[in-house]
């Protein structure tokens, strides 16, 4: 496949970022299975859930997510056919990744994928707006996401119930809804922010100043969310100033957003600049192959641990060797894949389905 003509940086910080959740959800869900914590500074970087990299490497990956509709949509400018065409497009294939995504759920649960859809399904509408619509649609998720859970908070102090958003009836109407915009792992309050901005990001690769202008905003967003947390002094402010993920508060988004952003940055700057070297030509291959990369790691996972038996859940050092192993041959593996096919066999059956 002739990649002179795309850019390196999306598909190299993809693979990364996707290694990175193979990382955190191997850990992840090698504890759920038994795996003890531990403890010591190693633990607590690499905890999934309150460890400071956690989601991390899937907002990014939502980020890169926004970049790709730009580059998809961007021959649309001007064109109303075109854009009419790639709005049925993205909708076709968000509503299948939503639909595969809850029956994937099945196998693998916490998956992204439903969300995932989900937001390609909204990005047929949003990928004619003007950027700064996009980035206030960004914000309100952000804003609504920080409401829900002080609202859970307040209501839950006061001895209410909130079963109704939270734990609704399984296959109802509102399990659904509530499931994919507030609920679950990554609800579109407030990973709608992640998108929104990736879309935005998209838009001004043209530049010569994104790069920096990405950087700074990056640091600035990054820096305000640790001086705002680090000030919370009661419990009522350390839940509207949380960093931790799943309370999905506006400082956490400041945080992840501004990692993301400087991620994306420098990565893509270091692609760029080193377009040749094999490691990045490995990358990026992989990266295009990121699909059928994620739905292979759950399913090696459950074939190697839960039939097989061949992993035990005994630490971090199983985990990080678990997603070791699984790069080295995964990466091996899709390199000479794209190399003789081109796209991947997830990808290629879900653009077939999908033109």
């Amino acid at each position: 496949m002739d990649l002179t003509n795309r850019r390196p940086g999306p598909d190299v910080v993809r693979a990364l970022a996707l290694i990175g959740v193979v990382v955190m959800n191997y850990h992840g869900y090698l504890i759920l299975r038994g795996a003890p914590r531990g403890d010591g500074w190693a633990h607590d970087l690499f905890d999934p859930w309150t460890g400071p990299l956690s989601t991390r490497f899937a907002a990014t990956f939502v980020l890169v997510a926004g970049v790709s509709v730009t580059l998809l949509t961007r021959s649309a400018i001007g064109n109303v056919e075109r854009t009419r065409t790639l709005r049925w497009r993205l909708a076709k294939r968000g509503a299948l990744l939503y639909v595969f995504g809850l029956f994937f759920d099945e196998i693998w649960n916490g998956t992204i994928l439903p969300y995932y859809g989900a937001m390609f399904l909204l990005a047929a509408w949003l990928f004619t707006l003007r950027i700064r619509w996009l980035l206030v649609i960004g914000a309100v998720a952000a804003i609504a996401a920080w409401s829900i859970n002080w609202w859970l908070y307040e209501r839950t102090r006061d001895g209410e119930s909130t079963r109704w958003l939270t734990s609704p009836d399984e296959f109802s109407i509102p399990d659904f809804v509530f499931g994919v915009f507030v609920n679950g792992t990554h609800p579109l309050l407030p990973w709608l922010a992640f998108f929104c901005t990736g879309i935005v990001l998209g838009r001004l690769l043209g530049t010569s100043w994104w790069r920096p202008a990405a950087i700074g905003v990056g640091f600035v967003l990054f820096t305000i969310a640790n001086l705002v947390n680090a000030s919370a002094s009661d419990a009522r402010a350390r839940v509207l100033a949380s960093t931790d993920p799943f309370d999905r508060g506006i400082v956490y988004v400041m945080s992840a957003l501004g990692t993301a952003l400087i991620a994306f940055a420098v990565i893509g700057w270091l692609a760029d600049r080193f377009t040749t070297a094999p490691l990045v030509d490995v990358l990026r291959r992989a990266g295009q192959m990121s699909l059928t990369l994620y739905i292979v790691h759950a399913l090696v996972f459950n074939l190697v641990v839960d039939w097989l038996d061949w992993i035990r859940p005994t630490g971090l050092d199983t985990a990080l060797l678990f997603s070791a192993g699984f790069w080295i041959v995964g990466i091996a593996t899709a390199v000479a894949w794209q190399r003789r096919f081109g796209r991947g066999p997830a990808e290629a059956i879900y653009r077939r389905l999908t033109v």
